[in-house]
């Protein structure tokens, strides 16, 4: 008899073509991933229309009534069938322009049917086009709701006849058939404690929900344990990992720190950079290895906080390294870091993919030696031919930016694995931080530096581009420096964007020279042009800078304070955040002007609003959380590839989440290696879902 574990094709009314098609569209391979493929909406099937009440529009209506009459159809070539249905209160026509050959064969004249579909005119009649219909005498008492189940299709499902309707039909069919007991995946107590529905009747009503409340519980309970099993499955993780894995303990504050902090320390930080520094030195005290995300909005002083990080990893007499995800980022803080530890004893050096063989040399040997106390680059750093003598403390930037397996190997230039703290200047929403990023303690720095105002957004129309001239040079006259940002280099065919090339053309003549001077930089110029083009803005030779996102991080000139980003609905809100984070690093008035076309779409429009009206990354990160969602199918929200959540949303369900994570630990703060009897069934459960669930927490 069949099981979960049953190939999809063995269930009557499938076959091997279309479990091809299942298995390739929607990842459904078993009895189990059918069960599993849940609904993303349902139809209210509660009422019954007369034919007298229906109009074209109406919305989806359903009716019950005799079909009449069939006639066989010419437009042109193509056949098409109509038929009559009728009640007491009157008729109209049904029509099918696909289907028309199984119409036939399984349809019949004289018989009552229920029909359900979306009326309309055509030929100047009332007609419902390719409705769902059915006999009432062949509907399933067992499986029969007043609210349809809908599932998400594609094109190529529909041309095989697996519309949402032919879904729901496998369902019931696999639940008729399946002839093994659904098992419990949660304890009892779990259960008990917290009045949550079984699975077997959960499973059940989340596809033909008996009444409202059920559907309620059902769908509770599977987001429930979905978001129960990651966060179970992150914090057992983290757990074996502090319990098992011995850290350097940085035991003392000595000459670096103190030093820096006294003669050095470019402001006063505040509370909360002193807050995050404390919470990495109890990490660095504890002797257990530690993965620190460190969070902190644009200018909120992440690199300070780092820095202070890895003069303590100095003082122990261990090194430390920071690694960049691009040349212009780490070349960004190794002068910020230089200048920073002037008149000091700590020795700084930096390795890009530029840095020549002859300087390598020469520089692998000095970190070999110990000589080298900290370590700036890219992804040169994790080159097999580096060395270190010590490394203790490991820090990477904008870290989203490396793949797991880069970040792996940082682990394997010492003996003993180093402590690591993660950046990103991308404020995270909450929920996605605690399934994203679990297994780290999380640090946030939510306060800018003293002295520091509120960038103004303003959102300006192509059709106003000399006033927003005008006003560039009026910033320009009081000294200040300006960014310009394209989305494209040159002109494309497929997007309707503002292009650099055409750009530059159009501001040089609006900005010429004598009076104005322009620097250009872009991703496809070389290495060593591009660090020209920055110098000679940084040091102020150069008033405008017309730029790609290359400039998204990295640079770091306190004198611009005008950040103007062309064609801005093409870009997301996380990439605009970061862009106008580029601005207001000294003591002026700065500003981010966002300018479009008039044509905006309701996203593109959010996006622009949310940005003049707020400056806060973490309100603007969850703006873009519940813009962009999972993925998308026929419209419809649907779990993507980042997380393949088959129910729960992490933006919807940020309560039902924080509720798993707080059960997860109390479970495990109970019983951390689920040895105890009553947790057998979450240990097999982890053992099962450790294929499915993406060990995202992963850092290093």
């Amino acid at each position: 008899m069949p099981n979960f574990e049953t190939e999809i094709k063995y269930l009557p009314g499938v076959g091997p073509k279309r479990a091809e098609i299942l298995e390739k569209d929607l990842k459904i391979r078993t009895l189990e991933d059918l069960i599993y493929c849940f609904p993303f909406k349902y139809i209210d099937k509660t009422k019954f229309y007369k034919v007298s009440e229906i109009t074209a529009d109406s919305a989806h209506i359903q009716a019950k009534g005799i079909i009449t009459k069939f006639k066989i159809n010419n437009a042109g070539k193509k056949e098409f069938l109509t038929a009559e249905f009728s009640d007491e209160t009157g008729s109209f026509e049904l029509i099918w322009f696909k289907g028309v050959k199984w119409i036939k064969e399984n349809i019949a004249a004289g018989k009552e049917y229920i029909i359900f579909g979306k009326p309309s005119f055509y030929n100047k009649k009332l007609n419902i086009a390719h409705p769902e219909i059915e006999e009432p005498s062949k509907i399933d008492p067992k499986t029969a709701s007043s609210m349809e189940s809908a599932y998400n299709t594609t094109e190529t499902m529909k041309s095989k006849f697996l519309n949402s309707k032919a879904i729901r039909k496998l369902i019931q069919t696999a639940f008729n058939l399946i002839d093994s007991p659904i098992s419990e995946t949660l304890p009892n107590y779990l259960l008990e404690k917290y009045k949550l529905l079984g699975l077997k009747e959960s499973l059940f009503n989340i596809h033909f929900p008996q009444d409202v409340n059920l559907l309620k519980r059902a769908r509770y309970r599977l987001k429930f344990e979905e978001l129960f099993y990651i966060q179970l499955n992150i914090l057992k993780l983290k757990v074996n990992r502090k319990n098992t894995i011995k850290g350097f303990i940085f035991a003392k504050v000595a000459d670096n720190f103190n030093n820096f902090y006294k003669n050095n320390l470019p402001f006063e930080l505040t509370n909360a950079q002193k807050k995050v520094i404390k919470e990495i030195r109890a990490d660095f005290s504890s002797g257990k290895q530690s993965n620190r995300l460190l969070q902190g909005d644009v200018g909120s002083g992440k690199t300070l906080v780092a820095l202070m990080s890895m003069l303590i990893a100095t003082d122990n007499d261990y090194q430390a390294c920071m690694m960049a995800p691009t040349e212009l980022l780490a070349i960004q803080h190794f002068r910020t870091i230089t200048k920073m530890l002037e008149n000091s004893n700590v020795k700084v050096e930096l390795l890009t993919g530029s840095t020549k063989a002859k300087n390598r040399i020469e520089l692998h040997e000095k970190l070999q030696n110990g000589y080298i106390n900290i370590l700036i680059g890219t992804h040169a750093l994790i080159e097999d031919t580096v060395q270190f003598k010590n490394l203790g403390l490991v820090i990477i930037d904008e870290q989203h930016r490396f793949g797991v397996e880069q970040r792996a190997k940082m682990w394997k230039k010492n003996t003993n694995p180093p402590h690591v703290i993660v950046m990103t200047a991308t404020p995270i929403p909450r929920t996605l931080a605690m399934t994203v990023y679990g297994d780290l303690d999380v640090s946030i720095i939510d306060e800018l530096p003293p002295g520091r105002k509120s960038i103004q957004t303003i959102h300006s129309y192509d059709a106003k581009r000399l006033q927003m001239f005008k006003f560039l040079k009026d910033q320009i006259a009081l000294g200040r420096q300006i960014y310009i940002v394209f989305p494209l280099i040159k002109e494309s065919e497929k997007w309707d964007y503002k292009d650099l090339e055409d750009g530059l053309e159009s501001i040089s003549r609006a900005f010429p020279p004598p009076d104005y001077a322009i620097s250009v930089v872009h991703g496809k110029m070389k290495s060593d042009e591009k660090e020209k083009a920055m110098q000679l803005f940084i040091k102020g030779v150069t008033n405008i800078m017309i730029a790609t996102t290359v400039i998204e991080v990295g640079v770091d000139v306190p004198n611009a304070s005008v950040m103007v980003i062309e064609s801005a609905e093409r870009f997301g809100l996380s990439q605009l955040h970061q862009l106008r984070g580029r601005v207001g690093r000294g003591a002026d008035q700065s500003y981010c002007i966002l300018m479009t076309s008039y044509k905006l779409s309701k996203d593109a429009q959010t996006r622009i609003n949310t940005m003049v009206e707020s400056n806060d990354g973490f309100k603007i990160a969850d703006v873009d959380m519940k813009l962009r969602g999972y993925g998308d199918i026929e419209g419809t929200q649907q779990s993507g590839e980042a997380f393949e959540l088959k129910i729960a949303n992490l933006y919807k369900d940020g309560e039902i989440l924080i509720h798993a994570k707080n059960v997860a630990n109390d479970i495990l703060d109970d019983d951390s290696f689920l040895e105890k009897e009553e947790n057998s069934v979450l240990l097999r459960q982890l053992k099962k879902n450790s294929l499915r669930i993406k060990n995202w927490s992963v850092v290093s």
